[in-house]
């Protein structure tokens, strides 16, 4: 595999790449850069593939494609070499609990004496690894979660991230879009049939509900599908499908600043949801639950401009010998904070299966 070659070479010589698989896909693709400029986006109408922050106000990192080598190979991830991993477990797993448990709580006597209605709060848990071995890892992440975005991000000025999100931002060719309303989680049970309580459900359907609303003045045509039950991992979670057609006199910048960040990685009202977390959360999300892929990508396959973004979710980022998890999950009025914990650890198993 070249591909895999060259993540090895670029990330010994400290340059900047992306390598991705999209979802139920055969196909590798990857952006090596010619030099390790750090270029932000001062708009959404270059090409290349964005790498953006929760915090819209923050820089958003552009790989711009006519300063990169752009590759695609074709792969069976069911046939790549990987190793088998034991669990790692942070060592302050019971400090994090407490103070995690103690933000939820928070939240939720916010949610029930404001209009808030959702709060999304996350946390990062540090794992320390030993023989980090790059190429080994993202294969894992290829082989086990085949219908996410896996993706393994560098740049030296920023940091090395990698991750497996099963959550669409946005699909844009010429005016037509794609979106999704992604929420509840519950552990994935082999011949079980999954059962949605009402919290879950009601979280789903408000996070539709906003989508709808953003998208009803820039576009036309808009088409909401059935909510489904989808397997992300070890995890299932609940997704509805919207589709629709962006007015003339509307733009992709503002489309994505329509939806992002969506209720599911913020919360409802978005603004006021998005203060308290900025002010209570305890760090810096930095690209946690912000978005990544192509933008205004042609390929020779097709000669229409394509947008593919995904919110990164079940993601890590990591630095010398820690790898930084990031976990969080959707609080309203009917959460209990000790289950809202519990939901985050096993999310986070979606990384450190491959550590």
């Amino acid at each position: 595999m070249i591909i895999f070659n060259k993540i090895q070479e670029y990330f010994t010589s400290n340059m900047p790449f992306v390598a991705y698989s999209k979802p139920n896909e055969n196909l590798l693709s990857a952006f090596f850069m010619q030099n390790d400029d750090l270029q932000l986006i001062e708009n959404f109408e270059v090409s290349g593939f964005v790498f953006a922050p929760f915090n819209e106000v923050d820089d958003a990192v552009l790989f711009p494609i006519e300063e990169a080598e752009f590759l695609s190979e074709n792969i069976n991830f069911n046939l790549l070499e990987t190793q088998n991993k034991s669990i790692l477990e942070s060592d302050y797993l019971d400090e994090t609990r407490d103070t995690h448990i103690a933000i939820v709580e928070k939240a939720i006597h916010k949610i029930e004496n404001t209009d808030l209605e959702k709060i999304v709060i996350s946390r990062e848990e540090l794992v320390r690894i030993s023989n980090f071995d790059l190429l080994t890892v993202y294969r894992s992440l290829l082989k086990k979660y085949q219908n996410a975005f896996v993706y393994v991000w560098f740049h030296p000025k920023v940091g090395l991230w990698l991750g497996a999100t099963p959550e669409t931002l946005l699909h844009v060719e010429e005016n037509h879009f794609k979106t999704m309303s992604l929420a509840g989680t519950q552990l994935y049970q082999e011949n079980v049939a999954p059962v949605w309580k009402s919290k879950e459900l009601e979280e789903q359907q408000l996070v539709t509900y906003f989508i709808k609303s953003q998208l009803s003045t820039i576009s036309s045509n808009l088409k909401i599908d059935d909510t489904e039950t989808i397997k992300a991992g070890n995890l299932l979670h609940l997704r509805t499908k919207v589709e629709g057609k962006l007015k003339s006199n509307s733009s992709l910048e503002v489309l994505i600043r329509a939806i992002h960040p969506t209720p599911a990685v913020c919360g409802l009202p978005r603004k006021e949801a998005k203060e308290f977390i900025l002010k209570n959360e305890g760090y810096n999300r930095t690209y946690y639950t912000g978005f990544l892929g192509e933008l205004n990508l042609v390929k020779p396959a097709n000669s229409n401009e394509k947008t593919q973004l995904y919110v990164n979710l079940r993601c890590m980022s990591v630095k010398n010998d820690v790898a930084t998890i990031y976990v969080g999950g959707g609080i309203t009025k009917d959460s209990i904070a000790e289950k809202e914990f519990e939901e985050t650890v096993s999310k986070s198993k979606t990384m450190k299966t491959v550590l």
